[in-house]
């Protein structure tokens, strides 16, 4: 088992006897299923519906002050508070960035051992393992109390990568991007069945009409790595957007229609001149809509 400090992971706390419902009327998750032990992804939406920020969330128990702490990019994460304290009005909620004394340990490659009071499981993918929310400097006792071999954040990008989930700034641009873009539909990062959060309608009507042309796909390298940002290409057609990569492992953001259209009639996919494959060309394939018998 394997653990690793996130250096570019903050923590934004939100706390208040409104607390739970001010955060469930503006976010993607519902926030009323959370407990202590639980964690949830979610984001905060544009009224257009476009990320502005994604995070995990779970709720603190009594002996840590309770609230909910929400584990953040840390360059958004004083913005992430701003605009909590933005929408807050008279809601009795106290929004702070605790980033500077608090931080995220990532786990993954096996079962810890002991979970500390501050542990959840990640809900986007279950071989992404376990978060732990932990000042920085306690990172090796962390590590010694869930019997984990402490190794670099690098190590866990690997990880992250290869399971096929994207990282904002890298594999998508905040402000820019869907939920459904990002794969937040099949992450767990969206309940289709809560109330209304921050642009919910948008959100809603790219599930129900399947609209969601856009998609971030796993590829693999088959030498060496494109650079983030450089153009993919479907023989000499413009398809997507190279990601994040590492270890033979990448990540794309594409036209699922046109790389469906490139891979029928067989073309290869390039990018920045490197040859790359989709790890599973049914992620551009759209399933038929079910028809009522």
């Amino acid at each position: 088992m394997k653990a690793a400090f996130l250096p570019d992971r903050g923590v934004v706390k939100v706390s208040g006897e409104d607390a739970r419902t001010f955060l469930n009327g503006l976010v993607t998750t519902d926030v009323t299923l959370l407990r202590p032990g639980l964690g949830r992804f979610g984001a905060l939406l544009t009224p257009q519906g476009k990320i502005t920020v994604d995070f995990l969330i779970t709720e603190a128990p009594a002996g840590h002050g309770g609230g909910f702490l929400i584990d953040v990019p840390l360059p958004l994460a004083q913005g992430l508070a701003d605009k909590l304290g933005f929408y807050k009005l008279r809601a009795k909620v106290t929004v702070e960035n605790i980033s500077a004394d608090m931080g995220v340990v990532a786990v993954w490659d096996g079962e810890p051992a002991v979970k500390p009071d501050l542990a959840f499981a990640d809900p986007r993918h279950e071989t992404l393992g376990w978060r732990i929310l932990a000042p920085e400097d306690l990172t090796h006792t962390v590590a010694e109390l869930i019997g984990a071999d402490l190794v670099e954040s690098d190590a866990y990008e690997a990880h992250r990568i290869a399971t096929g989930v994207p990282r904002g700034g890298l594999d998508f641009m905040y402000s820019d991007a869907f939920p459904h873009e990002t794969n937040m539909d099949r992450l767990h990062g969206v309940d289709f069945d809560k109330g209304c959060y921050v642009g919910q309608e948008v959100v809603s009507r790219m599930q129900h009409r399947g609209t969601a042309r856009t998609r971030i796909v796993r590829v693999t390298l088959e030498d060496f790595s494109p650079e983030t940002g450089v153009t993919v290409l479907g023989g000499d057609k413009q398809v997507g957007t190279m990601g994040s990569t590492a270890g033979g492992h990448g990540l794309a953001l594409v036209r699922i229609d046109r790389v469906a259209d490139a891979l029928d009639a067989g073309q290869a996919l390039t990018a920045g001149g490197l040859a790359i494959r989709l790890t599973d060309p049914n992620d551009v394939r759209i399933p038929p809509k079910q028809t009522v018998a």
